[in-house]
């Protein structure tokens, strides 16, 4: 029988003879077999990076990830170049700026920059080339803009901002409201505005609904005289100059007239006069609220007072002097209006003092 050879492995010599011999022979042939690259693919992963390159590599996809997610939320602030946002792609809620807190802003950002970044979405429909349109943020726009306006050239040409995702437009608004009851406060008739502007720009079917949504966090009470100063926008916003001076009791009480019937009538004086101040435009619609307010309301209850009658007003006769006169009657007796600019008080006890030489017997 024939003896058993004993294998052994081959020195390094003859290793290094192998591969050159296979090195040149595939170098006549020009073929490299499928296995060597498998073989070279999976020694290259089986060598493993240094412990710190590792994680370094695993802490820049968790980074990368991070960003990801974040920018998705809304949650990094971008550069935006100014004239790719539009301030008018919402109905804003606040109709006026403070001039004096403007120029404070103004002077903050010229000395220190922007502080608070302004807060952007993309709408559905873009106007003269913008491509964001604001959500919050419009006076630190306003300030910017009027700083390049004033350097004669672009200053800020750039502004930094949240690009929010807000899931649709009623979100947007919900922000622009909540980012300005907070920082400045809206006055009774922007809060109405507001509301009123949501339902004519299509955004809420109703009223009722838009005040829900854009003040759910407020109380019942508080939605219900929001609905009041809504219906004063809806009736009477095109004539009113001074609207944002009126308080709350005044909002409310114009409501009630226009719920009583005299809305023609309120901007039938409201078209014949020019109003300075909130003062002078309240006079002049003054006499119809209080004849809204005909009936005395019962002190065992609250809320508006209930109007039992409403008083029954002539048609109004001009005179030559363009004071305009009216009868009225009601449960209360009959009275005699006057109305027009050049109504004063002495021409008002002049009347009276030819009533009373009129009835006083002879």
């Amino acid at each position: 029988m024939a003896r058993r050879r004993q294998l052994e492995a081959p020195s390094a010599e003859a290793l290094k003879e192998i591969e050159a011999g296979i090195d040149q022979e595939l170098s006549r042939t020009a073929v490299r077999p499928p296995i060597a690259d498998v073989v070279a693919d999976a020694a290259m992963r089986a060598s493993p990076l240094p412990q710190a390159d590792r994680e370094a590599q695993a802490k820049d996809k968790v980074d990368a990830e991070r960003l990801r997610e974040a920018e998705g939320k809304g949650l990094v602030a971008v550069e935006i170049p100014i004239h790719q946002i539009t301030a008018d792609a919402l109905s804003r809620d606040r109709m006026e700026l403070n001039e004096d807190e403007m120029q404070e802003l103004m002077t903050s950002i010229s000395v220190n920059g922007l502080r608070l970044p302004i807060e952007v979405y993309v709408p559905q429909h873009v106007e003269d080339g913008a491509q964001y349109g604001l959500i919050s943020g419009y006076r630190r726009l306003a300030a910017i803009r009027r700083l390049n306006a004033m350097s004669g050239g672009e200053r800020f040409p750039t502004i930094v901002a949240f690009v929010r995702d807000p899931g649709g437009v009623k979100e947007a608004l919900v922000a622009m409201i909540e980012e300005n009851e907070v920082r400045a406060g809206l006055s009774q008739y922007e809060r109405g505005r507001a509301a009123a502007m949501a339902v004519y720009d299509g955004v809420f079917p109703s009223v009722d609904e838009a005040v829900s949504v854009l003040f759910s966090t407020a109380s019942k009470a508080k939605r219900s005289k929001i609905r009041s100063f809504a219906l004063v926008h809806e009736d009477l916003g095109d004539l009113l100059s001074h609207a944002i001076a009126y308080s709350e009791r005044q909002c409310l009480r114009l409501a009630t007239a226009l719920r009583a019937g005299l809305t023609e009538d309120i901007r039938a004086a409201l078209e014949r006069a020019d109003p300075r101040d909130g003062d002078e435009e309240w006079l002049v619609m003054l006499p119809l609220v209080e004849q809204a307010e005909g009936a005395a309301p019962d002190p065992a209850r609250g809320g508006r007072p209930k109007i039992k009658e409403k008083p029954v007003v002539s048609g109004r006769e001009k005179m030559a002097n363009g004071i305009e006169i009216a009868r009225e009657s009601g449960p209360n007796g009959y009275a005699i209006r006057f109305y027009g600019k050049e109504v004063t008080a002495d021409l008002v006890d002049a009347v009276m003092d030819s009533v009373r030489h009129l009835l006083e017997p002879k």
